[in-house]
């Protein structure tokens, strides 16, 4: 009986709670289907290859959907003409020496190429043989008819036949590939790739969580209120907690950056100062969001359920899967990700060698993110506000 009373009391809580009802139904539904448009739309990934000299021949079998071939006529250097035109890779020929340079920032991208270059040289050897072998069937077949009507001519009398010569065997050029890297090495790997987007995932995600769950603990215990009664301005109180629990996001960021330097031995070509630039933005930013969603939670287990709708799309748009392999309608929603603009300059940053002024665009919004978040919790200050 005691058992079915708490059962009941659960059961009417959780009805009564409309939040906790919608986040456990319908939030899991969203990001199902999320992640059905994210993986149906980026099934073609392409990959854009320079070829300068190049046989016809060899680039017609190269040439397929994953691959989009761009004639290269100018005479600057391979690794220029990729960081450019932003290719990922170009390919020259010189006699029958060919040379592939890869940008090898996305390393899917890398491996197209390789294996497309690899799988047409393969056609081309096939074609060669198949060619020969009709050849020589051609030849053979004239050869038979050639002795029988000399046989018949000699009334079957046996004397020496010349052969007759076939066709010349025709074989594929025998490529010798040379392949270079403007970035990382042949021994990278996609993880190389992920790691700059998930240093800044892993910043974003825990100062969102705690900030906001600390701000929430100040609100239940009625901390909140009573600091609100004094002659304090909204804005002090603001400034107040984004300047205390930023010193603790500073911290964190920077443990984070060096463990992952010095754990994981990643390759920095870019400033390492403005990779914790990056991060101390992307944590401001999400200390101001923390701050504001919170105030929406009337618990910690509902701002926790916020997660799922405010964080989890993030990671999605931030760059692990490519943005512009996504569908046209999806890729405008990157854009209202802030984890999107700092990922992308840690890629850029970490991996070609990005200074201060190529990711200063991604930083000012950044800015205007952390501006617009501050705002709305002056704003959303205002209900707390006694006196």
């Amino acid at each position: 009986m005691r058992l079915l009373t708490m059962i009941k009391r659960i059961l009417i809580e959780m009805l009564r709670d409309k939040r906790t009802l919608a986040l456990m139904f319908i939030a899991p539904l969203f990001i199902l289907s999320l992640l059905y448009f994210l993986f149906q739309s980026n099934t073609n990934q392409t990959a854009t290859l320079g070829v300068r000299n190049v046989n016809s021949a060899l680039v017609k079998a190269i040439d397929n959907k994953h691959v989009k071939i761009r004639q290269v006529t100018s005479d600057t250097s391979a690794k220029s003409i990729i960081r450019d035109d932003d290719y990922a890779g170009v390919l020259t020929q010189k006699g029958n020496h060919l040379t592939l340079t890869l940008q090898n920032s996305d390393q899917s991208k890398s491996a197209i190429l390789k294996q497309s270059l690899q799988k047409g040289q393969i056609q081309l050897k096939s074609k060669a043989a198949a060619t020969t072998i009709k050849a020589q069937a051609a030849a053979l077949n004239k050869m038979q008819k050639s002795l029988a009507a000399v046989t018949r001519q000699m009334g079957g009398a046996s004397k020496a036949i010349q052969p007759i010569r076939g066709e010349q065997k025709l074989a594929a050029p025998n490529y010798h590939l040379v392949t270079h890297y403007l970035y990382g090495s042949q021994d990278s790997t996609y993880f190389d790739t992920l790691l700059p987007i998930l240093i800044g995932f892993v910043v974003f995600f825990f100062v969102f969580l705690i900030s906001g769950i600390a701000l929430l603990r100040e609100r239940t215990t009625g901390t909140l209120n009573r600091l609100l009664a004094t002659p304090i301005k909204r804005s002090e109180v603001i400034v107040g907690y984004l300047l205390g629990y930023g010193i603790f996001a500073l911290i964190q960021t920077m443990l984070v950056v060096l463990f992952t330097i010095y754990v994981f031995n990643i390759q920095i070509i870019g400033s390492i100062w403005n990779i914790f630039l990056i991060n101390i933005m992307l944590a401001v930013v999400a200390l101001t969001l923390g701050l504001l969603i919170s105030t929406f939670a009337s618990s910690e287990f509902q701002m926790v359920q916020f997660i799922p709708i405010v964080v989890i799309p993030q990671i999605f748009f931030s760059g692990i899967i490519p943005v512009n392999q996504m569908a046209d309608w999806l890729q405008p929603v990157a854009k209202i990700m802030p984890l999107y603009y700092g990922a992308q300059s840690m890629s850029n940053v970490i991996e070609k060698g990005a200074t201060f002024v190529n990711i200063a665009p991604s930083l000012g919004v950044l800015l205007l993110f952390m501006i617009v978040f501050l705002a709305l919790n002056l704003l959303a200050m205002r209900r707390y506000r006694q006196v």
